[in-house]
């Protein structure tokens, strides 16, 4: 057990500080990669700070806090993981030098409330871009642009314009946006200009049968293997001859053939199943010129459903109309050495976008699907509020400059904790400053002094110079989600309070240890 300041509070503090530290190397477009090795002994090299959380096994149960603060954020924006970290850590940082000053852990977590109240009272008014119309590429591109340049610097411009088209194509009239629907396929050899959306879905396998391409197909769904079936009891058949034999084997068959003839009657073009196809089976769908595709993921069989609108049928009986599905191009492609089958839906109301990728090595390829990921979670948080505010740390300057006037305002013991909330801020400019290889503290000096004009809210540091250099981001189009600097700075204020009013650390006896030996003469044994 650990108690007070000294033991409890300062432990919890530093293991925070150590842990945002690592962190901050990696945030920003220039940020450095971690390579992790998890605990199955799978190499991760990235610098999106949620995969690395989620491969990390956090001991400590203060920074555990934090870890679930970004994973909160990631719940719920999608974006800006690092972001919770960084700022909980330096709020932190920032804490420990006032309670060595004397002040109460309490009054510290007061003025952090107070400070966040006032920053979120303020965040509205910094909106410097809105979204109206979805639907338009460029507008959309303009906006998420920023969030996959923060993972693939150099790149986002080929990959804003891929997400951007993937969303937009399935984007519905009415109801919500779904992350779901836009599916990545990995698929190695080439270089990342080859990669493309596919408006359908695309499975890195082969067809059962001879057909291997439709157009205009009737698809029908089965969630079993199509196969002779088995009875659902268990019976004894007597045979006492050769005849009956041939004929018992016969039923079977007619059995079966009458099954894939009256698919083939339907009009289905198209068998997808979820389970194996038998070898009696692929030759009457031969024979009936019917294509087979296998897929062994239920959750695939549900996506694919959704892509060509049909019903899952558990058994294989005739489908009626409504449970049939619809696609366009059904086909067996070769992309590089990889064999995929496509279901092109190219209509107006695809319902599914898949993004294949192309790319020398798995570790390449990983990193641009967590791209392709926060750009289009960005697409569905702008669809439900399309604000933004000035990225390139121009919001967390005038949070700051604006708190720090507000803690003169304040009359208790809280505006230190307000003025060192101000200061946590600047961890921003100044760790994409330092990531690019530029003095941190110039930056900021450099950023509160075009602030001070009334004219300064949008200047954020240029990460393309190589000096301490800053730019109005409305021209260069660096605009951060409102969406996740407002659930960001609620987090990381959540989880640095919440440690902050840890006195005591108790650690319970692990249960289910190895049992205490006893002597072996004992009577007392039950």
């Amino acid at each position: 057990m650990y108690s007070g300041l000294e033991e409890a509070v300062y432990r919890n503090i530093t293991a925070c500080k150590e842990f945002a530290q690592t962190m901050r190397s990696a945030y920003g477009p220039n940020g450095m990669n971690k390579m992790v090795i998890n605990h199955i002994d799978k190499q991760f090299v990235t610098s999106d700070a949620g995969t690395i959380m989620q491969e990390l096994d956090v001991e400590h149960p203060a920074a555990k806090l934090m870890v679930m603060g970004s994973q909160m954020q990631d719940a719920e924006v999608g974006d800006g993981t690092n972001f919770v970290v960084i700022f909980a850590g330096a709020l932190l940082e920032a804490a420990e030098e006032l309670l060595r000053l004397g002040i109460t852990t309490s009054e510290i977590a007061d003025g952090y409330e107070k400070a966040l109240e006032k920053a979120l009272e303020i965040l509205p008014k910094l909106v410097c871009h809105e979204i109206e119309d979805y639907r338009d590429l460029n507008k959309v591109g303009e906006c998420l642009k920023a969030a996959i340049m923060s993972k693939q610097y150099g790149q986002e411009d080929f990959l804003t314009e891929l997400v951007a088209k993937a969303c937009v194509a399935i984007l519905p009239d009415q109801g919500t946006f779904n992350v779901d629907n836009i599916r990545v396929c990995k698929i190695l050899g080439s270089g990342l200009s080859k990669s493309e959306v596919v408006h359908g879905m695309v499975f890195k396998r082969f067809v059962e049968g001879d057909i291997t391409c439709v157009e205009k197909a009737k698809v029908a769904v089965f969630s079993c293997p199509i196969d002779i079936i088995q009875t659902e009891t268990k019976g004894t058949v007597l045979i006492k001859s050769a005849d009956e034999l041939m004929n018992f084997s016969a039923g079977e068959e007619n059995l079966l053939e009458s099954q894939i003839k009256s698919l083939a009657d339907a009009g289905i073009k198209v068998v997808v199943c979820g389970g194996k196809v038998g070898d009696m089976a692929l030759h009457f769908l031969n024979k009936y010129n019917l294509m087979a595709v296998r897929l062994n993921s239920k959750f695939d069989l549900r996506r694919l459903s959704r892509t060509v609108n049909a019903t899952v049928l558990p058994r294989i009986t005739t489908p009626t109309n409504e449970e049939l599905g619809y696609c366009d191009k059904v086909c067996v492609e070769e992309l590089g050495g990889t064999t995929v089958v496509v279901f092109r839906n190219t209509g107006k109301d695809a319902r599914i976008s898949t993004i294949v990728i192309r790319g020398a090595t798995d570790n390449f390829m990983d990193d641009i699907e967590r791209a392709v990921d926060d750009g289009v979670n960005n697409f569905k948080c702008l669809t439900r509020d399309g604000r933004y505010l000035p990225g390139a740390g121009a919001t967390e300057i005038e949070l700051a400059s604006q708190l720090a006037v507000y803690a003169d305002t304040l009359p208790g013991l809280e505006q230190y904790a307000v003025r060192k909330f101000a200061t946590a801020l600047e961890v921003f400019p100044k760790a994409l400053a330092e990531n690019s290889g530029v003095n941190g503290t110039e930056v900021v000096n450099a950023l509160y002094l075009a602030h001070k004009k009334s004219t300064g809210k949008n200047i954020g540091f240029n990460i393309e110079t190589e000096k301490a250099d800053t730019i109005d981001v409305t021209t260069t189009q660096v605009f951060d989600l409102f969406q996740a600097k407002y659930w960001g700075l609620k987090y990381a204020v959540g989880a640095a309070t919440t440690i902050l009013k840890v006195d005591q650390i108790i650690m319970a006896k692990r249960a289910g240890g190895p049992k205490p030996r006893q002597n072996a003469g004992s009577d007392d044994e039950s």
